[in-house]
């Protein structure tokens, strides 16, 4: 009998000892594991955390820019020929298209370009790196007199003339700036009396809360 306890003894002893450090070495991989985790999710709270912050830095600048384009476009905002709102995509100032163009033209009236300098100047000053888009809007009237094809053209061409303008006269970077052209499609009202019509005839410039990166 003993020895047979010393013939099994032995190696079942080894056997317990092989599967404690095994247990052991599993432990240790999972605590590993669960390290590596918690440093992965702190990492990316971290980054969430600053994101956040810069969003609301942004969103600060953008409402410091809508109080200074208040003030200093308040001809314009009385008049009806402007108008700013903050919206969930930025701040937007919206131009009625009577006082950028002549009809079906895409050439900027010499009498707007002072109203757009100062928005291009505020946005200078008090956006700094924000991305500008700006987005022409017709109404519903097919094009037959003016030589564009469709509402399509003449919607970007304004929106790009306006661009032009911010690059070309004020100086903003142009990877700041990105143009479109809705044509009638994006009405702000219905296109069933004139002044709806008239109200459709825009162009939007949308100072967004997303910035430029860095130079490659």
């Amino acid at each position: 009998m003993i020895a047979f306890i010393k013939k099994y003894s032995i190696p079942l002893i080894v056997m317990i000892f092989l599967a404690g450090c095994a247990k052991d070495q599993d432990m240790e991989r999972l605590n590993q594991q669960q390290a590596a985790t918690i440093r992965g999710l702190n990492q990316e709270i971290a980054h969430l955390n600053q994101e956040l912050d810069e969003m609301m830095r942004s969103r600060e600048e953008l409402a410091n820019a809508k109080a200074e384009l208040e003030r200093r476009l308040k001809d314009e905002l009385e008049a009806g020929d402007m108008s700013v709102s903050m919206q969930d995509r930025g701040l937007v100032v919206t131009v009625q298209d009577r006082i950028l163009f002549d009809s079906g033209k895409a050439e900027l009236k010499e009498s707007a370009k002072e109203s757009l300098n100062k928005v291009a100047e505020i946005i200078d000053q008090k956006a700094v790196g924000h991305m500008i888009y700006i987005e022409g809007h017709t109404d519903n009237q097919p094009i037959r007199l003016s030589g564009w094809r469709s509402n399509w053209e003449l919607s970007t061409a304004r929106a790009t003339e306006v661009i032009h303008h911010f690059q070309d006269v004020i100086g903003l970077d142009p990877r700041r700036l990105a143009a479109s052209g809705y044509g009638e499609f994006h009405p702000v009202v219905g296109n069933e009396s004139a002044e709806g019509r008239l109200a459709n005839r825009r162009v939007e410039i949308v100072i967004s809360p997303k910035k430029i990166g860095p130079v490659a």
